[in-house]
């Protein structure tokens, strides 16, 4: 059986540290093992968390602790479904403290490297496929945010 699932490299040494946050913050979410690392590994403390297995939001994921000169960037990204503006806000929260990041368009990275683009089912609901005047007014007033408000969409929708 052929089977694929996303590996991460955290140059920061922080895999688990990461893993335990998700675990704790995102539903679905699970530290699933922590193998350690053997003497002699390079950049690599003997006994630290090293290979750190891990689900988040049903999403089985591979993190390494690597060494210094790998970073995380925007090319990889969650996209965080949620069903309202209190999970927009508490997710948002969760994923900018202690170092994180806001960005635009519900987009936002956390204190681990990792960006997220946190959006409520009323954006896709309300933007549809982008042929109406309505829905283009949707996506533009979303460009115009960071964290997604859903009242502000619903009024774009509306036209006001």
């Amino acid at each position: 059986m052929v089977t694929a699932r996303t590996h991460l490299w955290f140059g920061n040494n922080r895999a688990h540290e990461a893993a335990a946050f998700y675990a704790e913050h995102i539903p679905g979410s699970s530290v699933d093992s922590v193998l350690t690392s053997p003497e002699g590994v390079p950049g690599a403390e003997a006994g630290e968390p090293f290979v750190v297995e891990f689900t988040v939001a049903g999403l089985p994921v591979t993190g390494l602790n690597a060494g210094p000169e790998f970073h995380l960037n925007e090319a990889f990204s969650f996209y965080l479904r949620v069903d309202s503006q209190d999970e927009v806000d508490r997710y948002w929260e969760a994923l900018t403290s202690d170092g994180g990041e806001p960005g635009p368009c519900g987009w936002c990275k956390d204190r681990f490297g990792i960006s997220w683009q946190v959006i409520p089912r009323q954006l896709e609901e309300l933007s549809g496929d982008y042929t109406t005047e309505a829905n283009l007014r949707v996506m533009n007033a979303m460009l115009q945010m960071h964290k997604i408000d859903v009242a502000a969409l619903e009024a774009a929708h509306r036209g006001e």
